[in-house]
């Protein structure tokens, strides 16, 4: 059966590096033989090849560094399916995840494992770089999915959505479509063994297309244990990184950061996880010389859209479909809008995710009849074709028949000096249906008056779009990837 560790060995060359965190490093061949190392230990205490012809779905709790590849690299060569269980989730949280999955077992670095349920029985550890790692085997229960459904998918990994406005979803992927998506999506980044790609994201959100992708395709990962823009930039320039890709924060740290050093061989950057704001790009493209490239990464399919060509005229845009992509926007009658005006976007194209676990719902009954799936995201398109982020469409406003995207609200408000982040969401009004309303984070000189917001508002948005009621508070709420958690 197709294993896609086993591809990532047969490509690979062995004295090449394979890895980087600080004065650390592993060449190919040193990776293989730790994760190779710890799969072994994995068969034995967990009793995988000997016999069982079922597919364990294995958790990992580790923290986001150089040692958490080779541990995930074992739980596939073992015979499982990988479970990330992210570092920031609650006690509540880890154990909801627990119950979706119908986790057999449970990968903890042993400083973090107080949170494990009591009835999980440790069978085994082992140590990876000077910490000790307990091995849980969990009592077998009952599982929200047909077992031989999910075992004839060849399952390779398991990750939930961000859930941004509802009960996030178990994403599940085969081994063969994590092969289909990074194809697919190297051909706009075309990655390959002479790329040095500066790693900023965690681990256990971007673990199965990234990371798989970089080691696929023979490049070195360049793990940033900080995420301030110096260290950024320092870690860029010494480390000679020809490829980050990151969020819009990691930029906007980016391109204010002290003149520490020359990053000279960097050739693509690329913006995912949030929407891009034009004056960030702008000032990256200023002080580097290289365009902000944003992408579409969205966990059921991958990387299917970037704006490759249009990066300068169009900063904001997720671009065009990779070729191996079609894209399709549709009104609420179903039909594609006319140029400027929203849809839902809706991707066709290989990786596909293989099912939604809880509930399960194989992929046939996540696409239409013709493939489609609807990401229910809105989007419009420009002269060009280029496709703009609009909001979501469970989180659109209908102020007395007019739409209100929060998410353009948002960034307005996000760009006032005097506020660190901002969320616009619904109210009911006697008159209106609906208006927005927003909370938000002041900065640490203090919070804006209610008027200086407003007028900052009435030079960038149409008066219906201007939030009603302003609130300050202290924190927001945001999804484990740090996305913000609608209603």
């Amino acid at each position: 059966m197709f294993s896609i560790v086993e591809a990532i060995r047969e490509r690979a060359k062995p004295e090449a590096i394979a890895l980087v965190q600080k004065e650390r490093s592993l060449s190919y061949q040193e990776l293989f033989l730790r994760s190779d190392a710890i799969a072994g230990t994995l068969k034995s205490v967990l009793h995988l090849g000997q016999g069982r012809t079922d597919r364990l779905r294995i958790g990992v709790h580790f923290p986001s560094c150089l040692d958490y590849v080779p541990l995930a690299l074992a739980t596939l060569s073992a015979g499982g399916c990988f479970v990330p269980i992210p570092d920031e989730l609650a006690d509540e949280e880890r154990h909801e995840l627990l119950k979706r999955t119908s986790l057999d077992a449970i990968l903890v670095i042993e400083s973090a494992a107080a949170w494990v349920p009591a009835e999980a029985l440790k069978v085994g550890s082992f140590e990876l770089n000077g910490q000790n790692v307990f091995i849980f085997r969990l009592p077998e229960s009952e599982t929200a999915f047909p077992r031989g459904e999910f075992e004839a998918l060849n399952p390779a990994f398991i990750r939930f959505s961000s859930g941004t406005t509802g009960k996030s979803k178990g994403v599940l992927l085969s081994h063969s479509s994590l092969l289909e998506r990074i194809t697919a999506a190297n051909a706009g980044l075309q990655i390959g063994p002479g790329d040095r790609v500066l790693w900023v994201l965690p681990m256990a959100h971007h673990f199965a297309v990234s990371i798989v992708l970089y080691l696929y395709h023979g490049a070195t990962t360049i793990i940033e244990e900080t995420h301030l823009g110096e260290d950024l930039l320092r870690a860029g320039s010494e480390q000679k990184a020809t490829v980050m890709y990151g969020s819009p924060v990691h930029y906007r740290q980016l391109v204010e950061a002290p003149d520490v050093a020359q990053w000279t061989t960097l050739r693509l950057a690329v913006a995912t996880a949030a929407a891009l704001d034009a004056a960030t790009a702008q000032k990256f493209q200023a002080r580097f010389g290289r365009d902000l490239v944003q992408g579409l990464g969205i966990i059921e399919l991958g990387l299917p859209i970037m704006n490759l060509a249009g990066a300068q005229e169009a900063p904001e845009a997720l671009g065009l479909p990779l070729p191996a992509y079609q894209s399709l926007l549709k009104d609420e009658s179903g039909h594609e809008p006319a140029t400027g005006e929203p849809g839902e976007i809706c991707l066709k194209g290989p990786g596909m995710c293989d099912a939604y676990l809880d509930p399960w719902l194989p992929r046939n009954a996540i696409v239409d009849s013709e493939g489609w799936f609807a990401t229910g995201d809105l989007g419009k398109r420009d002269s060009a074709g280029r496709i703009f982020i609009c909001g979501r469409k469970k989180t659109l406003i209908n102020v007395g028949g007019m739409k209100v995207f929060p998410e353009e609200v948002e960034a307005v408000l996000d760009s006032h000096p005097k506020i660190q982040r901002a969320i616009v969401e619904a109210r009911l009004h006697p008159l209106y249906g609906e208006v927005p309303v927003a909370r938000y984070i002041p900065s640490a000189e203090g919070a804006p008056t209610t008027m200086e917001i407003r007028n900052h508002c009435r030079t960038r948005l149409a008066g219906y779009k201007i939030p009603l009621i302003f609130s300050v508070v202290t924190e927001l709420p945001l999804t484990a990837s740090g996305k913000l958690k609608r209603l």
